[in-house]
């Protein structure tokens, strides 16, 4: 699904990433948590494609090709998703808009047709009302005015609608109360299975409450230092992230 090989990467002449594995089998989901950073944000804007990192070794597989030259809107069409810390506010494009570009274009890429407008209200009216997107929210400026909250439940329903390969969850736990979190579970929760991974970043494991990952991974000073099951995020959460900091310098 997601093979990551000896990752390095810098930005601005910094090395953020130092030699950086991990794998995520299909149909798994893998939490990586680590302190303030460590690079956690840093490996997800290269997978997804983000300008302005600096590649310097290693390769990147998504089911077994090599995404790393690819710009960003190429992998997007490849299967993979990124739902933001911080999502963008757009000024001047409707949620449904952009919705029904993102849907069209993804749709293109397979060589199916666009979704007729009736088709696609149909959709997304279906998906919003299961995830609690209120349907004001989607005649609004994308993101704009949006609360934290009601921003990761739109990053879900993108998601959900878009129906990637592969998923990853940049904190998208940040700041969300508890009733926006178990949105944020379900929405994932729902796409688990066979043909789809994700990759959940996160510093704290009340998340993992609600996605029971597969695997947790430990990461430190641009590496990952740690691997073991969801009992290692609860130790994690007794114990601070001290003595991996020690390990990775």
């Amino acid at each position: 699904m997601l093979e990551i090989r000896n990752l390095h990467a810098s930005i601005g002449g910094k090395e953020i990433l130092k030699g950086l594995t991990l794998t995520v089998k299909d149909g798994d989901v893998a939490a990586i948590m680590g302190p303030n950073g460590s690079g956690k944000s840093t490996l997800s804007y290269i997978v997804s494609g983000r300008e302005g990192y600096e590649v310097t070794a290693g390769e990147v597989f998504l089911n077994g090709e090599n995404i790393l030259a690819m710009p960003a809107d190429e992998r997007a069409a490849k299967g993979l998703f990124l739902a933001f810390q911080y999502p963008v506010e757009i000024p001047g494009v409707t949620t449904m808009t952009f919705l029904k570009a993102a849907m069209n274009a993804q749709r293109k890429h397979r060589g199916e047709k666009e979704l007729p407008t009736p088709e696609f209200m149909k959709i997304v009216r279906a998906a919003s009302d299961k995830l609690g997107v209120a349907q004001d929210m989607l005649r609004r400026a994308l993101n704009v005015g949006f609360s934290g909250g009601e921003k990761k439940r739109m990053e879900v329903l993108q998601m959900t609608l878009l129906d990637p390969k592969f998923g990853i969850l940049d904190e998208t736990d940040s700041g969300l109360d508890i009733d926006a979190l178990r949105v944020v579970a379900d929405g994932v929760n729902a796409l688990r299975g066979d043909g789809r991974g994700f990759l959940v970043i996160t510093h704290y494991q009340r998340l993992l409450e609600y996605i029971k990952p597969d695997s947790v991974h430990v990461m430190a000073a641009g590496r990952i230092v740690k691997s073991g099951g969801p009992e290692l995020a609860h130790e994690l959460e007794a114990n601070g992230y001290k003595d991996y900091i020690g390990q990775a310098a």
